[in-house]
């Protein structure tokens, strides 16, 4: 549920911050609490304050009720399969023109993280057309993006679209995260407006070459494949400096944009 104002209320998800090891994204019910080593936090004391309060477990330990992010909404999500990292999808994101309104196709619903992030770019009014062929995968997604408060701006299909295509055209953008992301290229060619986006993410190199192949076929420009590193920063007293470790390679993103023929026909 997404309310408008700064009081947290019945329903809502608060990220429950007790150090940097309890960190919790909880739905606050009546009567439910939030359990940990540090102590267990009764979800009523919540329901009501205002984000950003303060408060003390039954062992004396003090946590503080944050507003989600996005990214924080993206890794608490019940997973069954691996999902996008914010690092990489906050960068293709900015490279189409998805936002509010826009009607976007996602292909391999997964857990259900990027079509969370899809469906709160387009809300109020825009919808994700979410394709997955494996019914357990989708009804997990399902309950995830629920949960997140964006059920109505998702349209789940059950479907191989490598064989039998998309019911949906003159979309804004086409995201695939497959293992054959090729086979996709055709279907999202004949679904996607004139000068819009398809942006791909594909683990190996290998898969890669096949795709830039694919998109050069099928009328798309400005083709781009990119690699993003993140490194955390150690900010301390006696001194500051790069983590030992960050997120190094995730995926290989794949941009490009479809032209249309030069006679202008849009099939």
């Amino acid at each position: 549920m997404n309310n408008t104002n700064a009081t947290i209320q019945k329903g809502d998800l608060v990220f429950v911050y007790l150090d940097n090891r309890r960190q919790f994204l909880v739905q606050v019910l009546p009567g439910a609490q939030v359990q940990s080593d540090f102590g267990n936090i009764p979800c009523d004391d919540i329901i009501g304050q205002p984000y950003g309060t303060t408060g003390k477990t039954h062992l004396g330990h003090a946590y503080h009720c944050l507003k989600p992010s996005t990214a924080d909404l993206m890794f608490k999500v019940k997973r069954l399969t691996t999902i996008v990292y914010p690092k990489d999808l906050g960068y293709l994101l900015l490279e189409t023109t998805v936002g509010p309104g826009s009607r976007v196709i996602e292909i391999g619903t997964g857990s259900g993280a990027l079509t969370l992030v899809l469906a709160k770019m387009v809300a109020p009014d825009g919808i994700v057309y979410s394709y997955e062929r494996r019914d357990e995968f989708m009804e997990n997604a399902r309950k995830n993006v629920e949960r997140a408060g964006f059920i109505k701006n998702v349209t789940f299909i059950g479907r191989d679209v490598a064989q039998e295509g998309f019911d949906d055209h003159m979309v804004d953008a086409v995201f695939i995260d497959v293992p054959e992301p090729w086979e996709i290229v055709p279907h999202a060619t004949r679904a996607l407006k004139g000068g819009y986006h398809v942006v791909a993410w594909s683990p190996n190199i290998e898969q890669v070459k096949r795709m830039v192949d694919a998109l050069q076929s099928n009328g798309f420009i400005r083709t781009q494949v990119s690699e993003i590193a993140e490194r955390e920063m150690l900010v301390r007293e006696r001194g500051v400096r790069p983590r030992e470790r960050g997120i190094t390679h995730t995926a290989y993103l794949i941009r490009a944009q479809r032209i249309l023929p030069p006679s202008g026909d849009k099939t």
